[in-house]
């Protein structure tokens, strides 16, 4: 029955996946580069520097500008950057991680301009709480001159959101890699024991590790997300900051460790990229696969063009679009750049990617650290790389709950049944994340994120004269924004 399944998703996948999208993505991160004069590049240091700038009082909006971040990097910084970077460099080769490279670097404009607009576009409830997100770029500003397909990639998008965070991001690739991360450390601390099974009917046998862990999730994210936003983004601006350094500690001391493998890295990069070292297939079918798998998974790490980070970025405290889309775009850096990158070289370093090995998802990731630090005893290591994943799909988990909440809050037209309702589907799906296999938990993810970003990169692209406008009027006032100037009364025009 698995065998069908994978068949049919992957075709589906390819699909979605094809050249059509990736040339769709990559153009338009290209294209908002070239029309806000590499904006990620030259206000790099400003962004940075803005990222704990303090929220005044009289600022629109729920979270200050650091916890709208955290809270987008909780959704980001997750299974993607262990597993998803180890699933890419396995099927597509040392040069997937390239593409990620690339994705990222051109999608930090994409972010930019995503999160910028959801600003712009944001409303505010009766209740006081802001809704904002590409469902309102769409429907307002896409919508102003063409009503009906403002409305139409409003409702899309809505719909593939709610679908990513109960089929794809949200649930079934991160409770499953978690549960893997558990399983892999629990046969290294006994000494690769065989672990105690269950046989459930019809579906498999699964060790009781993999039960009992998927149980206590299940409950610890019911607790947390019955709570709302606040406590979503209070538990993910003390996370995410504290894991990420652990994690980059740990990977660049991996890498200091053997650095006479560095420049055998880059040039296995750079080589898979263009096909010089074909993995399977010829020059080009390498290359493309490399591409693929690259692109796919730089996107599922770091979320630029799909459109979810817009969503959280929406209740950041600004008195300026332009303020929280320059601090939303360090997100992609942060996240692949930074993160990603220390995964990829630990991976290509030590060679655990290669097929022959038989190592996948997780496996490839943790057989690589240990490979890197042959000193390290391998049940730390172990225990280090799960405490990591867990953390980083934990907050991911919450993030992408948000994220659909948002998502039915603006399908319903403010009603919160359905959304109430939705909860308990996450609950349950986060629950059953484990008994899918990891083949069809990353196809499935793919596609609708893949679905996810047509209607968010269609908005940017008509909307680009706005985005660029705002970016104008912003950074000619920089210097008036450094004194508090109030560009809410008084915008800054040509």
């Amino acid at each position: 029955m698995w065998s069908t399944i994978n068949s049919v998703l992957g075709a589906i996948d390819d699909f979605v996946w094809g050249l059509p999208l990736i040339i769709l993505i990559l153009a338009t991160g290209i294209f908002l580069t070239v029309r806000l004069n590499g904006v990620q590049f030259s206000q790099l240091k400003f962004a940075l520097s803005s990222i704990f700038r303090k929220s005044e009082d009289k600022e629109g909006g729920e979270l200050s500008s650091f916890k709208a971040l955290c809270t987008a990097l909780s959704a980001t910084i997750g299974t993607g950057n262990i597993v998803g970077v180890a699933t890419a460099i396995g099927i597509g080769g040392p040069g997937a991680l390239f593409w990620m490279w690339l994705a990222a670097l051109l999608g930090m404009a994409t972010k930019y301009a995503e999160c910028l607009l959801a600003i712009h576009y944001r409303e505010v409830k009766a209740d006081g709480h802001i809704l904002g997100g590409p469902f309102y770029t769409c429907e307002k500003g896409v919508g102003e001159k063409w009503p009906a397909l403002g409305k139409l990639l409003a409702v899309l998008f809505a719909i593939f959101g709610t679908m990513v965070g109960l089929f794809g991001i949200g649930t079934f690739s991160q409770v499953n890699s978690i549960t893997s991360a558990v399983e892999t450390f629990s046969k290294t601390a006994t000494g690769g024991a065989a672990l105690s099974a269950v046989t459930i009917g019809g579906i498999g046998s699964y060790s009781t590790v993999v039960i009992v862990a998927s149980f206590i999730l299940a409950v610890i994210v019911a607790l947390v997300i019955i709570g709302g936003l606040k406590r979503i983004s209070s538990v993910a601006s003390v996370i995410v900051p504290v894991m990420a350094v652990i994690y980059f500690v740990l990977g660049l001391f991996a890498i200091l460790c053997n650095a006479s493998r560095i420049l055998d890295a880059f040039e296995q990069i750079f080589q898979g990229a263009f096909g010089f070292k074909a993995v399977s297939g010829g020059v080009v079918g390498a290359m493309f696969v490399a591409m693929q798998k690259g692109i796919a998974r730089g996107i599922f790490s770091n979320e630029a063009g799909l459109g979810s980070a817009p969503i959280a970025a929406s209740t950041a405290k600004v008195d300026h679009a332009v303020q929280q889309g320059i601090i939303s775009m360090t997100g992609t850096f942060f996240d692949t750049i930074v993160i990603c990158s220390i995964t990829g070289l630990v991976i290509v370093m030590s060679g655990a990617w290669k097929p022959e090995l038989g190592y996948s998802g997780f496996g490839i990731t943790n057989a690589a650290f240990q490979m890197l630090l042959p000193r390290v005893p391998q049940v730390a290591v172990s225990f280090i790389l799960m405490i990591s994943l867990i953390l980083f799909a934990f907050t991911t988990i919450l993030g992408w709950d948000y994220y659909s909440e948002r998502c039915i809050e603006y399908l319903s037209k403010g009603n919160m049944t359905p959304v109430k309702i939705y909860r308990w589907l996450y609950i349950a799906a986060v629950f059953i994340g484990p008994y899918m296999t990891i083949s069809a938990v990353w196809t499935i993810a793919d596609i609708f994120n893949g679905l996810m970003a047509l209607p968010n990169i269609i908005s940017l692209l008509l909307l680009n004269g706005v985005i660029v406008k705002l970016t104008d009027d912003f950074f000619k006032g920089k210097r008036l924004y450094k004194i508090g100037y109030d560009f809410r009364n008084n915008p800054v025009t040509e």
